[in-house]
């Protein structure tokens, strides 16, 4: 590992359209690259708007399966420009079950962990309880070639019922 890693979080405007939203990140993530940055971190639900302020079942063709379409595109641009990408997603697990999920894709372009969100909040004009299933794979880090990176999603670092599981020998190693 690397004293000095550089790491790019992407900030952008997300469409209604999962495939416009794919071709913006990517091109956001290939001018991180040439910036410098060694990971690259994706936004929250990234391939679309941010849809749980509604309950809207027409909400859940957007899931899609891990491996899948978006992991494969972003498995073939990793492994091509030798970048660790951290892919957050609406994963379908299988038929009606489906979770607020985190990827992590090595710069060989493997998957190389997953985390699936812990703490699902159900506040007014956030309804992801509605979509989503708490997590079943713990709070994970993973031992990546430029840092040791701990992955969460959203409200779970303040949610301490989940905290309170957490490896706190495994936290200290974490680096990012």
């Amino acid at each position: 590992m690397s004293s000095l890693t550089k790491v790019a979080l992407v900030q952008m405007k997300m469409d209604v359209d999962p495939k416009k939203n794919l071709s913006k990140a990517i091109e956001k993530i290939k001018l991180a690259k040439k910036k410098g940055a060694q990971i690259i971190c994706l936004p929250e639900l990234f391939l679309t708007h941010y849809f749980c302020q509604e309950e809207n079942h027409d909400n859940f063709a957007i899931a899609e399966k891990i491996p899948g379409k978006t992991t494969d595109a972003l498995c073939e641009l990793a492994k091509k420009i030798n970048v660790i990408i951290i892919v957050p997603l609406f994963e379908k697990k299988v038929s009606g079950l489906y979770h607020n999920s985190c990827v992590v894709i090595d710069e060989k372009g493997k998957i190389f962990g997953h985390y699936r969100k812990m703490h699902i909040p159900d506040d007014p004009q956030y309804y992801e309880k509605f979509y989503f299933t708490p997590g079943d794979l713990g709070f994970k880090s993973f031992n990546t070639k430029q840092a040791t990176i701990g992955t969460l999603i959203s409200d779970n670092l303040h949610s301490v019922q989940y905290l309170q599981t957490f490896d706190y020998v495994e936290y200290h190693q974490m680096e990012i």
